[in-house]
């Protein structure tokens, strides 16, 4: 490798890092209320032993897999187990939902299922235009379910779908990466959140 291939991929590795420390900057600055919004909201079901569902596609369905096991295993403290289930961990359950009637309903089919009127549905989709958690946010207001969307860029669909109940942590950037970098921030806030107001 030459050095100036070297130093270009310096400066690339840089440029991730400093639009990285940016983005969550800013968000820091324009989400704080709505991240509190949304640690509260899920307080309230968990305390009153609802549960959370959580979906979403690619790396959002790992985001939604991570928070599910954050909140049943532990986050960073030792306590009981708060339940959670991540809407794209059943491989049968999908490929049998996809395959028999369409993508577009794997999570909502679930929901219906699943949820119960005071469950929250957190709803992942960096975009916000993915149907299937569209489709899912639908069957969860059917269900007396609150929603917490976290999108990107301007909300994309969701953002007209949501009640006024629900929170929508839109993270201000256009590109996937760093969308889906603090994406991951706001769910290790959720946790410690829920953590101090659960067990503290």
């Amino acid at each position: 490798m030459s050095d100036e291939i070297k130093k270009n991929l310096e400066q690339r590795v840089k440029k991730h890092f400093s639009d990285s420390i940016e983005t969550k900057q800013k968000a820091a600055e324009t989400m704080s209320e709505d991240i509190v919004r949304a640690i509260n909201l899920m307080h309230q079901a968990l305390a009153s032993e609802k549960k959370i569902l959580a979906c979403g596609n690619g790396g959002s369905a790992a985001d939604a897999q991570h928070f599910a096991a954050e909140l049943v295993g532990r986050f960073e403290r030792e306590r009981r187990e708060l339940p959670a289930i991540a809407l794209s961990t059943d491989s049968s359950i999908l490929t049998a939902i996809a395959n028999d009637y369409s993508y577009e309903v794997i999570f909502s089919k679930q929901v219906r299922a699943l949820g119960h009127a005071g469950d929250v549905l957190l709803g992942i989709s960096t975009s916000g235009n993915s149907a299937n958690v569209i489709a899912a946010i639908e069957a969860a207001h059917l269900k007396g379910m609150s929603v917490i969307a976290f999108t990107g860029k301007d909300g994309g669909k969701i953002k007209n779908i949501l009640k006024n109940s629900d929170v929508h942590l839109c993270v201000p950037a256009d590109r996937t990466a760093r969308i889906q970098e603090t994406h991951l921030l706001l769910l290790h806030c959720l946790c410690d959140g829920v953590d101090h107001l659960m067990f503290d």
